[in-house]
């Protein structure tokens, strides 16, 4: 609910403070005294284009602020308001203001946090439902009467979206289980070229790494071969080391008991046999490690290369080409199974389509029933507001199954014709904007219990109409706004009378200054502003009692 207004250098408006209540508010005064203006700056607040025609003449800048109970706005505020990370604490207000500059630009504000217009006009439909007399948005807006026709019906669409998320995903897998066969397919000749290559290589995990180490080990002893032979010759020829120290030892060993130094001679000799004789061995054992077989070598490096190779032309490395060959054996094994899999996928999807079949066509019939149930109501509403020959019918059409969705398989909109004989067309076709606003308060009323924005406004609802028409709109205004708050700009005693609230829209002149203001009228103000609207700009006594009656008769 709108629960202040507060505007500043709003073209005629200097400075303008005022406070709303629920119920019905209705704001008068004679023509061209500026309520277009309080609409203007309203709609600045609520994200509409920001023109530097609205500044006040010899102003730096214009603003506007607008407060709301938050605690009593649908949910869809907070959510999108969660969403642009604005906080706002529980018991606080909503208040968005928005500021123009005359130079050009605007800003907006949430609770002092920047905003953009953007989220203002995002957060508007749940702020504020504003009917004047060429209006396009709210009920005259297709797109928003499914919705409407389901809260009106009490329909709950959670079996069909759940339906439908269930069919999506069906279709889905099995467009996908045919795409990777149908791919399958096209690629199984390559595929079983591959396979084969790699099976007639029969790649090892870790394979690479070992014939890396034996090719490093017989190039090590292709190399060190000359050198080995040379070591061999030493120790094998009858001057080597290892023939002098044993020679040595035997003839040290018959005088060493000769002498204690002779004795540790030999002892030190016999180490040197020793370790010349391991040393012997390892030569031999070195040998046989680096003897290299030409052949193998090359065998190895023959090896090496198919498989590097082999790896990059499948792009992975040598060590993964054994599950390259298991990946391509699944894969030549899908496609054998494939027609087992998509079979049973159809059968999924179907089962899940006549599912959700079922639940949107038991949605169609409810919206159908409550159509008809809206159009008899709609219709009682018309002949009061004078539109006796006109008619409503809710379109409930089935869409193309290319445009089914989450909220079923129906297109809903709200039709009229005006005159006996017309065809029915979109609200949005009605040429008169008096008609069309009394259609819209007339859909309103049918549709009441399905709340709407927090705020309704009427603008000149009652325009080209008096007398009856005019207490019929009054009343339905009044009883709309008992279930929250409604604005109506009217000229019309007969709605005026019916406000909780009446404000008085003035403008006055002093010089060359210009200035529009608000006033909230009392008892006594408010017999005389409905006396001012029955009889003109003299007010005789006669219309003052006029007014009494409608004020009491109220």
């Amino acid at each position: 609910m709108l629960t202040s207004l507060a505007i500043r250098n709003i073209v005629l408006i200097e400075a303008l403070d005022l406070a709303f209540a629920p119920g019905l508010g209705v704001l008068t005064g004679e023509t061209g005294a500026g309520k277009s203006i309080l609409l203007d700056a309203l709609g600045l607040v609520l994200g509409n284009r920001a023109e530097t025609a609205l500044v006040r003449a010899g102003e730096d800048q214009a603003s506007v602020a607008a407060t709301f109970e938050f605690d009593r706005l649908p949910a869809s505020i907070r959510e999108a308001l969660n969403e642009a990370e604005l906080d706002i604490e529980p018991g606080e207000p909503l208040i968005v203001r928005r500021r123009v500059k005359a130079d050009g630009g605007s800003r907006a504000f949430i609770n002092d946090q920047p905003a953009s217009a953007g989220l203002l006009r995002q957060i508007a439909p749940a702020l504020v439902e504003l009917h004047g007399q060429h209006d396009d948005r709210g009920l005259v807006n297709p797109r928003g009467h499914r919705a409407l026709l389901d809260r009106y019906a009490g329909a709950d669409l959670a079996k069909v979206e759940l339906a439908w998320q269930a069919w999506r995903g069906a279709e889905e897998r099995l467009a996908a289980a045919r795409g990777e066969i149908e791919q399958a397919r096209a690629d199984q000749d390559l595929l079983l070229a591959h396979l084969s290559e790699l099976s007639a290589m029969e790649p090892q995990e870790g394979e690479e790494e070992r014939l890396a180490l034996a090719r490093a080990d017989m190039q090590k002893g292709e190399k060190l071969s000359g050198d080995l032979e040379q070591l061999r010759q030493i120790w094998d020829g009858s001057d080597s080391a290892l023939a002098s120290l044993r020679t040595a030892a035997r003839r040290l060993d018959r005088i060493a008991p000769e002498h204690p130094l002779l004795g540790e001679a030999l002892a030190a000799l016999d180490r040197a046999v020793i370790e010349a004789g391991e040393a012997e061995d390892k030569l031999e054992q070195a040998a046989e490690a680096l003897q290299h077989d030409p052949v193998e070598l090359d065998r190895i490096e023959t090896r090496l290369f198919e498989l590097r190779a082999l790896a990059r032309k499948h792009d992975c490395a040598v060590d993964d080409l054994p599950q390259k060959m298991r990946q391509l054996r699944e894969r030549l094994d899908a496609i054998e199974a494939g027609d087992a899999e998509i079979g049973s996928l159809e059968k999924a999807a179907a089962e899940a389509g006549r599912a959700y079949h079922e639940a949107a066509a038991a949605l169609h019939d409810l919206r159908v029933a409550a159509a008809a149930k809206l159009d008899a109501a709609v219709a009682e509403e018309l002949a009061p507001l004078k539109l006796d020959a006109a008619r409503f019918r809710t379109s409930v059409t089935e869409l193309p199954e290319e445009r089914w969705g989450a909220s079923g398989m129906d297109s809903v909109e709200f039709l009229i014709a005006t005159n006996p004989g017309a065809d029915f067309a979109p609200l949005a076709k009605i040429a008169s904007g008096g008609e069309l606003s009394r259609f819209i308060l007339a859909l309103k009323v049918a549709l009441a219990e399905q709340g709407g924005a927090a705020t309704v406004i009427f603008d000149e609802i009652d325009r080209g109409v008096g007398g009856a028409v005019a207490s019929a709109i009054g009343e339905r205004l009044a009883r709309l706004a008992g279930q929250g708050q409604l604005l109506a700009v009217t000229h019309s005693p007969q709605v005026a009378a019916r406000g909780s609230q009446h404000y008085m829209i003035a403008k006055s002149s002093e010089g060359t200054v210009t200035r529009t203001s608000v006033v909230l009228l009392n008892a006594e103000g408010r017999q005389e502003e409905i006396a001012r609207m029955l009889s003109g700009a003299e007010i005789t006594s006669e219309a003052r009692a006029q007014a009494d009656r409608l004020l009491e008769g109220v």
